[in-house]
């Protein structure tokens, strides 16, 4: 079920629909709860607009555990309680005065912007984006920004800027990256959203390794972000981590409704299941060989095994990609950083070195310099992957796969201070099933179905064709119907 872009907008934006039809989707753990740390945005929206609950009780609340658990988890890069406080009931929108955060890659008129990195320190940035604006623009308060790895260049959220981001769920766990303060801070229920991004996995690893709900849209969803001039297509987007299916839906129309693309299908307002049963094709085998952690292979076959169940025809396939892809995909991520440092030095006349940046960073730059001479020929390497992947899952709706190659490792294993060659080991082990998506610029989403024997989740990755949220979505709700993460908890919670 669904809204038209039409229709959504002829109700003056998303304000009606949200509330309204989104709400009507209620979960019974939310209906009956009263612990404000387990409402989801669209429950606690709903609260406000009945005076159930007042915008000013939701954002002290929210700061209130904000102070307590972030000692805990070191999830906000940059708090701004006070401009929050001072925002209660200024803000309008279907969500007005649902606490949230920014991730802080992105600027925020006012407040400081720090890419993670040490080399910003009192940057206040420049003008907010359009997309900004239309996450803001949902009526959000603005609690500060999370913590991000320098640049968002890695798989977990360990910069030497900010110090180490913790997993709620064992605090000695990664919570992945690179939106990995957003992830931290929606599980462990110190605010029921919160913006994010992804140009390689960032939404869908930390969603994987906190146990949220973590949607990449198809390219040209949303409206304008941070421009990216590495290269001929953008393999960035942006999105939001979340603990229920239907506050992702609604962040999906709103953006829709803004989107850059405007060739993409329509998405509107997704508020349920579809009955329609689905083609699914499955792997559990790493894309370039390497090797999938036995948990994980298992986590996958879990899954495969629950859309089997609710009637969905699922087969297991053979994805082998093609030599060259994973090279080229490193060479356009070495050039981000590349651009990000050069720009850095244009604006402060300094030279780039080791007290400003990590060695990942540096290192990404030395590989592009290398081998700048080969982007055009990367460039090309990537373009050919989009009809050479869509014909191997063409006779399928959905492909499901594991989102990373183990559960979430460690402090440390991907940490900041590594050599660059034994970083660069790792996450390419690491994180060897999410970048195929940014490159063909399809849909993607990350869902909390299993759990690990020491109790850390493992997400299940579906992927569709470009611009089919809605069958995602669709399924996504089914899913969470038949395997009910919501009454999991992480041991820091609330």
């Amino acid at each position: 079920m669904s809204m038209s872009r039409r229709n959504f907008l002829e109700l003056g934006g998303a304000s009606s629909a949200l509330v309204t039809m989104a709400a009507a989707c209620a979960r019974p753990d939310q209906k009956a709860s009263n612990d404000l740390a387990a409402l989801d945005a669209v429950e606690t929206a709903s609260r406000i607009k009945s005076g159930a609950l007042s915008a000013a009780e939701a954002v002290d609340a929210a700061i209130e555990r904000a102070g307590r658990i972030d000692s805990k988890i070191n999830a906000i890069a940059h708090k701004t309680f006070d401009r929050a406080r001072e925002s209660v009931g200024k803000t309008t929108g279907p969500w007005a005065g649902v606490p949230s955060f920014v991730k802080d890659l992105d600027d925020v008129t006012g407040v400081p912007t720090s890419f993670g990195s040490r080399a910003f320190p009192g940057y206040k940035g420049g003008a907010q984006t359009p997309l900004i604006d239309a996450f803001l623009g949902l009526g959000v308060v603005s609690l500060g920004k999370t913590t991000t790895p320098e640049f968002g260049l890695t798989a977990t959220t360990e910069p030497l800027s900010t110090g180490v981001s913790r997993n709620p769920w064992n605090l000695d766990h990664s919570t992945g990256g690179s939106s990995g303060g957003a992830a931290a801070l929606v599980a462990s229920g110190v605010v029921p959203i919160a913006h994010a991004s992804d140009g390689g996995g960032s939404i869908r690893i930390p969603a994987s390794c906190c146990g949220n709900v973590g949607l990449k849209m198809s390219r040209g969803r949303h409206p304008q972000a941070r421009p990216e001039t590495a290269g001929p297509f953008s393999i960035a987007v942006h999105g939001v981590q979340s603990r229920t299916v239907r506050d992702t839906a609604a962040v999906v129309a709103v953006f829709d409704a803004g989107a850059t693309d405007k060739s993409l299908a329509e998405v509107g307002l997704v508020t349920g299941a579809n009955a329609r049963r689905l083609k699914i094709g499955f792997v559990s085998k790493g894309p370039y060989g390497r090797p999938v952690d036995v948990e994980v292979v298992e986590a996958t076959r879990a899954a495969a095994k629950i859309c089997e169940g609710l009637g969905h025809h699922v087969e297991e396939i053979d994805l082998s990609i093609a030599p060259g892809v994973e090279e080229a995909f490193m060479l356009y991520w070495a050039k981000n950083a590349w651009l990000a440092i050069t720009r850095w030095e244009e604006i402060t006349h300094l030279k780039r070195n080791g007290l400003a940046f990590e060695p990942f960073t540096l290192g990404l730059v030395e590989h592009y310099q290398a081998h700048q001479s080969e982007f055009d020929a990367a460039v090309n390497r990537l373009l050919a992957l989009t009809p050479e992947f869509n014909a191997l899952i063409e006779p399928f709706d959905v492909y499901l796969s594991p989102v990373t190659a183990a559960p979430p490792p460690e402090i440390g294993y991907l940490g900041s201070k590594l050599s660059y060659e034994e970083h660069l080991a790792r996450v390419l082990d690491y994180a060897q099933f999410t970048g195929l998506f940014n490159i063909i610029g399809a849909p993607a989403i990350s869902l909390p179905l299993s759990m690990s024997k020491s109790g850390l989740p493992i997400g299940a990755l579906f992927g569709a064709r470009l611009g089919d949220e809605k069958t995602l979505l669709e399924l996504a709700y089914e899913l969470e119907e038949a395997t009910p993460w919501s009454g999991r908890r992480p041991a820091v919670f609330g």
